[in-house]
């Protein structure tokens, strides 16, 4: 008799009292991949499948082992070709990537600009593989790939972001040949790639400042920036087959990640960083797991970076409820432009509710209710800068209230002040999580004479 993946899954942690991520370190995969296996996105495959047979039989459940595929799943919404595919890349995979595409620029950039040129193209293969996915899904709708690419033609709705065909990373990598018009046939691989990202834009606006920052055609005192062949380097790394960014290939906030290890390994160093920082994954992880996200709730970062925070909210929430009926809706604004960018395409990509805008939060806060009230969310979870100065003037002459009615007006640097701004947006029966550096307390909230 067939059994539900999903089931077998949830009895076998309930068995051993397990959360997702207890049992992905058991069987030595990644928590979203058991959270896939959960919510009937994916099925168990190769050594992951190996193991969880064996887990069964350990614990006496034998009968329903996977090995003659008496496991069925549920079909998801979206769904891409492969589902049963449930490695997704590791960290040293994704930087193995990184520095393999890093190698093929080095020499004829300085390390900090490397990130210039390698995010948009990590950002147009990670766009074309989903766009794969879905065309995948598509064809599973309609039967043959060539009428779902007819549909999409006349519906870009039908998918998260429409890449035209010469943009799409198959062309982009020469894999696949395409048919130019003479007139607008480029010259370069700079030329090709500069064309390929304003094409993408074109077609979605949303997208403009995130993957259009750099010309990879510029030429100055009559030499090219960037070399064709750096390029193609760069193109051939991102193309090995064991690097597939798909909706299920890697984890949600892979650009993120990617561009925090970018920044670390190539710019820190040289302190071009711009105070760019990340938290680390077990840290998001328990701000996530102490929020407890409920269906329906509103959760806000006001330093969101590329929304790892956020995200990692949102899978809480389905990691705990199998069926989600009332999605969390996420907020979150961000100063720095890459991060922000970044922020938005992650939203976009795993189907998240919410918004996120552009800004500092401290002296330009966005969410308001009116000109002098902030909005207020169920949850509130951050990572802002340490040790960040601002003007006396902010906290001073703030419309908000929010230092004088929590706790009063610092004169210091910003930890407390962000702490006010946490209890300033959080509802009275809500939740806040907010990352802080020991020095706060010995820094304290005013200066020494205080």
């Amino acid at each position: 008799m067939q059994r539900n993946l999903s089931v077998v899954i949830r009895e076998l942690r309930s068995r051993l009292n397990l959360s997702q991520e207890q049992l992905a370190q058991r069987l030595n995969i990644s928590f979203a991949t058991v959270n896939r296996w959960e919510n009937g996105r994916a099925a168990p495959q190769g050594s992951a499948r190996v193991a969880l047979d064996a887990l069964l039989e350990e614990v006496g459940q034998g009968e329903l082992a996977l090995r003659h595929e008496e496991t069925a799943t549920e079909t998801p919404r979206r769904r891409k070709r492969g589902t049963t595919r449930s490695e997704i890349l590791s960290t040293k995979s994704m930087e193995q990537m990184l520095w393999d595409a890093a190698c093929k620029i080095r020499g004829e950039k300085d390390a900090p600009k490397f990130k210039d040129y390698i995010l948009p193209l990590v950002f147009i293969k990670r766009l074309s593989d989903v766009f794969e996915d879905e065309v995948s899904r598509l064809t599973e709708t309609y039967g043959a790939k060539e009428t779902a690419l007819e549909v999409l033609e006349a519906d870009h709705s039908l998918v998260r972001f429409y890449i035209p065909r010469p943009a799409r990373w198959p062309v982009v990598s020469g894999r696949e040949q395409f048919n130019w018009p003479e007139d607008q046939k480029p010259n370069t691989l700079g030329e090709q790639l500069t064309t390929t990202v304003r094409a993408i834009v074109k077609a979605n606006p949303s997208l403009g400042g995130v993957i259009d920052i750099v010309d990879f055609n510029e030429t100055r005192s009559g030499e090219r920036e960037i070399s064709d062949q750096a390029l193609r380097g760069v193109i051939e790394a991102l193309s090995d087959p064991r690097y597939r960014l798909g909706l299920h290939d890697v984890e949600p906030d892979f650009l993120g990640r990617a561009y925090e290890y970018l920044l670390r390994k190539f710019a820190e160093g040289q302190g071009q960083s711009a105070g760019e920082f990340f938290t680390p994954q077990e840290v998001g992880w328990l701000i996530a797991y102490l929020a407890r996200p409920r269906q329906g709730e509103q959760a806000d970062d006001y330093a969101c970076g590329s929304a790892g925070l956020l995200i990692k909210c949102d899978l809480a929430l389905q990691q705990r409820d199998r069926k989600i009926s009332r999605p969390l809706k996420l907020f979150g604004q961000e100063l720095t432009g890459s991060s922000y960018a970044i922020a938005r395409m992650n939203m976009v990509i795993h189907d998240m509710e919410g918004e996120i805008v552009r800004g500092n939060s401290m002296s330009n806060p966005k969410f308001r209710d009116s000109d002098t009230s902030l909005k207020k969310f169920d949850i509130v979870v951050s990572n802002p800068m340490w040790n960040q100065p601002f003007d006396e003037s902010v906290y001073e002459n703030d419309p908000f209230s929010r230092f004088e009615e929590q706790g009063g007006i610092t004169t210091s640097k910003a930890d407390w002040a962000w702490l006010q701004q946490t209890l300033a947006s959080v509802k009275p029966n809500g939740r806040g999580a907010v990352v802080l550096d020991t020095g706060a307390v010995t820094r304290g909230s005013g200066n020494k004479t205080e």
